[in-house]
């Protein structure tokens, strides 16, 4: 406004302006607390993008662990002799195709891999012996038999003993 307008409107203008005008000092505070709620805005924001970034990666883990349990399911289910290699064959399957569901993979492995499942329609329950365990009976069969004749033959106290120690492991 020019002076003649202040002029022409008199004395009210000024007590207008008294009442609408604020201290420095409280327009400076109410500046910082400005900057500083715009500052904790963009912290809060940063905070957010990386909660739901967190969020994402742990659905994803979530549905890599629930699709790796229903093969693994599938796979015991249909008898596979060797679960680590049948699993990491499946998961590379999945991943390849999006669409196969865990059913359709373990189809597809007993057709083509059949060498990583068992002839007989066993759950897994039931373990079979590996190479390394040997039958406690076929080889001291005839350990058990030569420490009989022997107590037979000599009549000894300490013979029998050892005979019936023997024995008792094995029967």
């Amino acid at each position: 406004m020019s002076q003649i307008d202040t002029e022409i409107n008199g004395s009210d203008e000024p007590q207008q302006r008294s009442e609408k005008l604020v201290d420095v000092s409280e327009a400076i505070r109410y500046r910082k607390r400005a900057q500083s709620a715009e500052q904790k805005q963009s912290l809060l924001e940063q905070e957010l993008a990386e909660s739901r970034g967190e969020v994402e990666r742990l659905n994803k883990n979530f549905s890599q662990m629930t699709i790796e349990r229903q093969l693994i399911e599938n796979l015991t289910s249909a008898g596979v002799r060797d679960l680590e290699a049948a699993v990491i064959i499946g998961k590379a399957r999945l991943e390849n195709n999006g669409k196969a569901t865990a059913a359709d993979i373990v189809e597809q492995l007993k057709k083509e891999k059949s060498y990583l499942f068992s002839d007989s329609n066993l759950s897994g329950a039931v373990g079979t012996k590996t190479s390394g365990v040997k039958d406690k009976l076929s080889g001291t069969t005839g350990a058990l038999e030569r420490t009989a004749k022997k107590a037979a033959k000599s009549g000894s106290r300490t013979d029998l003993q050892e005979y019936l120690r023997a024995r008792r492991n094995f029967v």
